[in-house]
């Protein structure tokens, strides 16, 4: 069945002194767009990611959300500037002797200054680091899938049977329609007869009038490419693969059909029918935007 653009996946994972979280949501959109929101110093897996997303879904607005918190406690190293310390040194006691005032050199004074002292974090092995986010990100892509899955299942069940429902109006049209004809000949007929009084119709004419309506007012052609479109619908949303562009195409031929059926049939019968397929396929519009 047909998936839902909309869904929420999460996953963890633990290794090399780091935990990875992960969260995937998403909205309805009209492509693909993969938004991914991570620590700076993971920045070179982005990339990575949109490939896996890309290969997996077809449709909507993916945020990806990553969380990195460090599970062991790494060892840092404190480095000395010794240049700038001496530079410090330096200038005191040229200052110093300017004021004609005594200096010694405080080694703890001079390591307060700025920058003389920093603290130089260990290089991360983004290489090891990738197989924890990848196992964190394929978590939240499982569950993320499956809620897509079953968002798609309600929503494809609820669209087979306003499918089914059309297809009912159809049919109480398609029953209709050869009434229509002769619903016109009589009407005609009387009017005709009302204007004419005693004169006698002429029959040819009014058999000629009758036949240019029929061939005017005929819905055959458009009842049956409906027809169509409905069963490409149901094939479409029986499928796996992404049918949300496909049925919003079929709903803009449907709708084009059935004004067509309203304006030709020209009869009240047919024109309720008419108004309540158009109800139907405005919902049906609705609910495939959900689709991918």
């Amino acid at each position: 069945m047909a998936n839902s653009m909309t869904g929420f996946g999460r996953g963890e994972a633990n290794g090399n002194g780091y935990q990875f979280s992960i969260e995937l949501k998403s909205v309805n959109h009209r492509f693909l767009e993969v938004v991914v929101r991570m620590p700076r110093n993971f920045s070179s897996f982005e990339e990575r990611i949109r490939k896996i997303l890309q290969d997996k879904f077809q449709r909507g607005r993916i945020e990806v959300h990553i969380n990195v918190v460090e599970t062991e406690e790494r060892k840092r190293l404190v480095k000395v500037d010794n240049d700038l310390a001496l530079s410090y040194d330096k200038t005191l006691k040229e200052l110093a002797l300017a004021l004609h005032t005594a200096y010694e050199t405080d080694i703890y004074r001079l390591v307060s200054f700025p920058e003389v002292l920093s603290v130089v974090e260990p290089e991360i092995d983004l290489d090891a680091l990738w197989g924890t986010c990848a196992e964190a990100l394929s978590k939240s892509t499982d569950g993320f899938g499956q809620m897509r899955r079953s968002e798609g299942e309600k929503l494809t069940l609820d669209l087979l049977q306003r499918i089914d429902l059309i297809a009912d109006h159809l049919h109480t049209i398609a029953e209709r329609a050869p009434y229509v004809v002769a619903d016109y000949q009589e009407r005609l007929q009387e009017r005709l007869q009302t204007l004419l009084g005693e004169v006698e119709l002429d029959g040819v004419r009014l058999a000629n009038e009758v036949v240019y309506f029929a061939d005017r007012a005929s819905i055959t052609e458009e009842l049956v490419r409906f027809d169509s479109h409905l069963a490409q619908s149901r094939e479409a949303l029986r499928s796996s693969e992404p049918v949300g562009r496909k049925l919003d195409f079929l709903v803009q031929e449907m709708n084009r059909e059935i004004n067509t059926i309203g304006s030709k049939a020209n009869d009240l019968k047919i024109g309720q029918q008419v108004i309540k397929v158009k109800s139907e396929l405005e919902k049906v519009r609705e609910q495939i935007q959900n689709l991918e």
